[in-house]
């Protein structure tokens, strides 16, 4: 594993992981900007808890677990995509800067915002990573590919042994052997 590997996705994660913490253990903090976001959802989804501290919870252990797994570099790539898809709600619900009247609480908001969607770009980099190892899509077209070509092969054997044994046998046949 190269050394970016190992000291970028800690540095990645570590956010993740202490907000994670913080939703936790008060999710009474962030509940009330999470509830636009939440009702819309939970009334869509019904395997969602509908309390709005219930599910600022389970986007916090979401954050913790998602992000020591980046971290230590278990599963990265599931990870990221566990992050970043509860990034998405997250960053709606806590810093929509459009909402703001203010125009320092609105900078501030954008400022927010826009830190969300780079962490967001890093998941998405993290979650296309394969460690330097091939992917189990690349994996599957190569393997297709020398089927395919092992196939041609043997097609060609068969095509130029044919011939040769036909009149071998046609040979055989006229002499009575």
């Amino acid at each position: 594993m190269s050394l970016l590997r190992i000291a970028g996705r800690p540095m990645l994660a570590s956010m993740f992981v202490a907000g994670g913490l913080q939703s936790l253990r008060r999710p009474g903090d962030v509940a009330p900007a999470a509830e636009p976001i939440v009702r819309p959802v939970t009334d869509r989804v019904s395997v969602l808890p509908d309390s709005t501290e219930k599910l600022v919870r389970l986007n916090g252990a979401v954050h913790v677990v998602g992000g020591l797994m980046l971290g230590l570099g278990r599963c990265p790539r599931l990870a990221a995509l566990a992050l970043a898809a509860t990034l998405v709600p997250t960053t709606l619900a806590a810093h929509r800067y459009w909402d703001a009247q203010d125009p320092g609480e609105r900078a501030q908001q954008r400022i927010h915002f826009l830190k969300n969607l780079s962490m967001m770009g890093g998941l998405l980099i993290a979650a296309d990573d394969t460690g330097g190892s091939p992917s189990l899509l690349w994996r599957g077209r190569h393997a297709a590919r020398d089927l395919r070509h092992d196939a041609h092969l043997v097609r060609r054997s068969v095509r130029a042994t044919a011939r040769p044994a036909v009149a071998t046998g046609g040979v055989r046949a006229k002499l009575g052997v």
